[in-house]
């Protein structure tokens, strides 16, 4: 060969040895950038401890000033609320919460007046429920007595409990004038759908079908009745809204219970 050139053989070798190189260089840039970020991230930490250690003195100092030694105690709660539970005990070390570490609960508080309602609800049902539909509660602590929320949260996803898809709702209770309301009480609910007031209804027992009309029994003298068709509209199971064919004047047959 002359001056300047080389061989095949040569040439892939370098090459080969260049691209191990070149790959040797790009792995150690990645670590660098690992350990520099590690360092930085621990950096953080450092001077987040530091912080807090500042701030401790300075309460330290200021409770010397005044000649007091709970200054550094002294925790204030961010709402306004009863407090329901109180995790730890006298002597137990707690954590100050920082953007690493959650801290130590050393109080659990809550606003009474402000209560969630928190079910479940059938696949069957959830899709007939919206935000903002009224719901009735009945707690089993207190009887005879109805309460009032209303609908805020439907589950996106629903959770198989005991075979059966569930999915979570939440409802915000109206103060309970008179009433004092614990947290963790058992309640149902009751979800109107729909409702109707001051409207004329009868027994759905009382009501006849017949292909596609209803019909019901009507007096048209002593013991004698004829079918006279009626249209229906809003029925809870018991009670049926009419909306044509009948009027308050009129005597409708009751029928008898099946197997009564």
């Amino acid at each position: 060969f002359e001056d300047g050139v080389i061989s095949e053989q040569e040439y892939q070798r370098f090459k080969t040895e260049f691209e191990l190189r070149k790959a040797e260089f790009e792995n150690a840039k990645i670590a660098a950038a690992n350990t520099l970020k590690q360092y930085e991230t621990e950096v953080d930490i450092r001077r987040q401890e530091l912080d807090a250690a500042i701030a401790n003195l300075q309460l330290l100092r200021e409770g010397v000033a005044r000649n007091s030694r709970q200054v550094n105690n002294i925790v204030v709660s961010t709402v306004d609320g009863m407090v329901l539970d109180v995790p730890v005990e006298v002597g137990t070390s707690v954590i100050e919460r920082n953007n690493f570490n959650e801290g130590t609960t050393i109080a659990i508080v809550a606003d009474m007046n402000n209560l969630i309602f928190e079910g479940q609800v059938d696949e069957s049902d959830v899709g007939k429920l919206r935000e903002g539909m009224p719901l009735e509660l009945t707690i089993g602590a207190i009887e005879d007595q109805v309460f009032h929320a209303t609908l805020e949260y439907i589950a996106p996803k629903g959770e198989l409990v005991e075979g059966t898809v569930k999915f979570e709702i939440r409802a915000a209770m109206a103060p309970a004038e008179g009433n004092f309301l614990r947290a963790g009480y058992s309640a149902n609910a009751d979800i109107i759908l729909d409702r109707r007031d001051s409207v004329l209804a009868l027994q759905e027992r009382d009501v006849l079908f017949e292909n596609d009309t209803t019909y019901v029994e009507v007096a048209v003298g002593e013991q004698q009745f004829e079918k006279r068709p009626v249209k229906l509209g809003l029925s809870d199971g018991i009670l049926v809204e009419v909306l044509e064919g009948l009027d308050t004047a009129v005597e409708v047959k009751v029928q008898k219970k099946i197997g009564g």
